[in-house]
């Protein structure tokens, strides 16, 4: 057993400068700093997300002895539209994540986020607005900004928006990456994400930040649908040297269609045996309410700090990884 912290005094002091100079940032913005609970009724119905869950037997409504389900956050997200839908201004959070998930080089289940929204700005407002910061914290070249389409275009020669199962499956054939599980599972959108994944990824954002906008519907229930195009949604990522540094929104502000994507998502869950989640009661009723327009972010503070530092693993920039928790 080794009790010693993963990250070093030297390094230590170094991510608190990061952490300074994002501050900074938002508050020369006059974006304000809230803070949210960690521990939530209500959970995310992504299919490739879980959550951590505990067991509360002490609500004021609930029997002390039948246990209510709590879930660690997998991201601030919900409550901080909550915050809007009261009348919040564009506000950010530094807030710890929690994700049911592998360990590894740029991955711990425990880790730390910041995400921040903004009223008024659509997704190519809040791109530009992250590139700004990431030129702050890391210096460096100017952004790089293409759709989805096209990256799969320039990349594997398909179109992501036209391309049936058949098609997908060549690529991966083509590039050795197919597997018995990926047909067995006979799912389109996850082909793409495997092939955006394990084929693109590796070749953008290598030398300068590059976002990629415009995602397939099915990738991004919690964006609007784009008004040139529907078969899209105004989410983007952004990655860089080899890292998934940014996942973004123009934010879903219809109850009834968010209710309906939460429900598909639940739909491929039980498809694929997975535990179908509860939807966020809570949530759903503040969008009733009413979120304003708005475009909000989640970037990965460790992978920044991780980028700042010239460093390859996560646990370095972690005080203690999982395995020293």
């Amino acid at each position: 057993m080794n009790w010693q912290p993963t990250l070093s005094w030297q390094n230590a002091q170094k991510r608190a400068v990061v952490l300074q100079k994002i501050r900074a940032f938002f508050a020369e913005r006059k974006v304000i700093e809230v803070e949210t609970p960690a521990l939530s009724q209500g959970t995310v119905t992504d299919v490739y997300l879980d959550a951590f869950e505990c067991q509360y037997n002490f609500l004021a409504d609930s029997s002390s002895e039948r246990a209510v389900t709590l879930f660690l956050q997998t991201s601030p997200e919900f409550h901080m539209k909550r915050l809007l839908a009261s009348g919040y201004g564009c506000i950010f959070q530094i807030a710890k994540a929690f994700r049911h998930e592998e360990s590894g080089n740029n991955h711990n289940p425990e880790f730390t986020l910041l995400e921040w929204y903004r009223i008024g700005f659509d997704q190519f407002d809040l791109m530009h607005e992250v590139a700004e910061l990431l030129k702050v914290v890391l210096g460096g070249n100017k952004a790089l900004f293409t759709s989805y389409q096209d990256i799969f275009i320039k990349t594997v020669s398909v179109d992501p928006l036209i391309a049936n199962f058949d098609v997908l499956v060549e690529v991966l054939n083509k590039h050795d990456k197919c597997a018995d599980w990926l047909i067995e599972m006979n799912d389109a959108d996850l082909l793409l994400q495997f092939i955006f994944t394990e084929i693109i990824e590796p070749t953008i954002g290598i030398d300068e930040p590059q976002f990629v906008y415009d995602f397939p519907v099915a990738q991004a229930s919690l964006a609007n649908r784009s008004i040139d195009d529907p078969r899209v949604a105004q989410r983007f990522e952004c990655y860089f040297k080899g890292i998934e540094l940014v996942n973004g929104f123009n934010e879903l502000t219809d109850a009834t269609e968010q209710v309906a994507r939460f429900e598909e998502d639940n739909a491929k869950r039980k498809v694929q045996g997975l535990v179908v989640k509860p939807i966020d009661k809570n949530f759903i009723a503040a969008l009733k309410h009413g979120l304003p327009q708005c475009s909000g972010v989640a970037l990965g503070v460790d992978r920044l700090v991780m980028l700042a530092l010239d460093i390859k693993k996560i646990s370095e920039v972690q005080s203690f990884s999982i395995e020293r928790a």
